[in-house]
């Protein structure tokens, strides 16, 4: 996969930038746009009316090589392409709009696709969210016993959409499939009642979103607080991909890392999970020099990306985006696989194809970027990594183990799965060895069921 720099004069000045964003109300005046034909340009209108949309002018102009359009792979990761849907959602919206529905009608139907796209992967709405006191905490879920994730309520967009994001119903307005919460206090007190987190992680949408004065009503009354449990505070953003500017020059940078020392004065570490899905995202002086700004400031980055077709399926691509991750002082963390939401079926990778992407490139990487884990998938029971391939009892089978697991007992524990080089996710796959199921799902069943008997906080732990 080659990578060919734009050369045009972008729309507004790098040294004053003016955050621009486009969604479907007026991506059409987008100055490349042009570039696309009208079917392109209606294909983006159909598909955008079901999954989000939203791109700003930082992405347009800097990261998208439009000479490379539509197969440009920030083009893809940010617009909405046809085949994101199926030939029936897609040829009912387009049926829609050609004869003019009203926007009620839209909704409905989007809607009503929306569903049948599983909006909540692995439990999400299910069986991770908490409760305390009798109460569901609603922006909040707790599924690994270290690590309790916020959803603040102002932080629940984006500077851009991507369009493999498995959270996309926090964009698409059907709140009673969203995530958010303002009550920080509610926070505090979950943690204080269960001192085996030591883990908060803010989550979205993108939370640095925010300003800096909304972000520290989030964060400031954790710092206050008696909470020595606590060691950790993480956000998970897409920021330096997409408006690295943040953290550089906009009206409150000086503010925001000003609170970012305040955490790590404190003793917390505070953690930037950062998503880079292409290695171009981190090739200008924008976004070098906001990672320059964040470890001064304490921050520790870390960096993660699911392997996409389309997108970054391409072994000396990561291998390139690990070692320039590393020149630049972060931490590669994690590769995943597309969850099983949206437009999946688009983005995925047999699971054995990622792992032979996962490992050429860490054949080509120095033992500073090997931190990396993966290629794993954030499922119902866990983080499922796929370890490899091997010859065992005279079978092929794929090796697997928990990164994470909803029992913590189930980490590390090595399983075998009969060989399927087109399974793309874990519900795919049957035991190896004729064996009936895999030795972690009649305790989670069990678990789900004790559950929905007794549900408490400590069911949560």
């Amino acid at each position: 996969m080659t990578d060919t720099r734009q050369t045009h004069i972008p729309i507004y000045s790098a040294s004053q930038p003016q955050f621009r964003s486009y969604n479907l109300n007026n991506f059409r005046d987008i100055p490349q746009i042009a570039r696309l034909t009208e079917q392109q340009q209606l294909d983006i209108e159909i598909v955008g009316n079901v999954l989000p949309f939203k791109v700003n002018n930082y992405v347009v102009d800097q990261l998208i090589d439009w000479d490379k359009v539509p197969n440009d792979p920030i083009f893809a990761l940010t617009f909405p392409q046809r085949d994101m849907l199926s030939t029936e959602h897609y040829d009912e919206m387009a049926a829609l709009l050609a004869r003019g529905a009203d926007k009620t009608e839209i909704k409905e139907v989007a809607n009503r696709i929306r569903m049948q796209l599983n909006p909540h992967p692995a439990g999400q709405a299910d069986h991770n969210v908490p409760e305390m006191d009798g109460e569901r905490l609603h922006g909040m879920q707790h599924k690994y016993r270290q690590t309790i994730l916020f959803f603040p309520s102002q932080g629940q967009t984006c500077h851009a959409y991507c369009t493999f994001c498995f959270r996309w119903p926090q964009f698409v307005g059907m709140t009673d499939i969203k995530f958010a919460s303002r009550e920080v206090e509610k926070l505090v007190e979950y943690v204080k009642r269960n001192p085996q987190i030591t883990d908060i992680l803010f989550t979205g949408g993108d939370p640095m979103i925010m300003s800096a004065k909304n972000l520290a009503a989030y964060i400031e009354p954790l710092l206050s607080a008696d909470l020595p449990n606590l060691v950790n505070i993480r956000i998970g953003t897409k920021v330096l991909g997409y408006w690295p500017h943040k953290f550089v020059d906009d009206d409150d940078t000086q503010e925001m890392l000003a609170l970012f020392r305040k955490v790590t004065d404190s003793g917390k570490q505070l953690a930037l999970m950062a998503h880079f899905n292409h290695p171009r995202e981190l090739e200008n002086d924008t976004v070098r020099q906001a990672i320059r700004n964040l470890r001064e400031a304490n921050v520790m980055i870390r960096t993660q990306s699911p392997v996409m077709r389309h997108i970054n399926d391409d072994p000396a691509l990561w291998a390139r985006m690990w070692e320039e991750q590393v020149k630049q002082g972060c931490v590669p963390y994690y590769m995943f696989l597309a969850r099983d939401t949206g437009a999946q079926h688009y983005f995925s990778v047999p699971l054995v194809r990622a792992w032979q992407i996962f490992r050429e490139a860490y054949q080509q990487v120095s033992g500073l970027a090997r931190t990396v884990r993966g290629p794993s998938m954030s499922a119902n029971p866990g983080k499922v990594q796929m370890l490899g391939v091997a010859d065992a009892g005279g079978q092929k089978v794929m090796v697997m183990r928990f990164l994470q697991g909803r029992d913590p007992d189930w980490v590390q524990r090595p399983f075998f799965a009969a060989y399927d080089e087109t399974a793309t996710w874990i519900d795919e796959l049957k035991p190896a060895f004729g064996e009936e199921k895999f030795f972690f799902e009649e305790e989670l069943e069990q678990l789900f069921h004790e559950r929905n008997d007794t549900s408490t906080a400590d069911d949560f732990e």
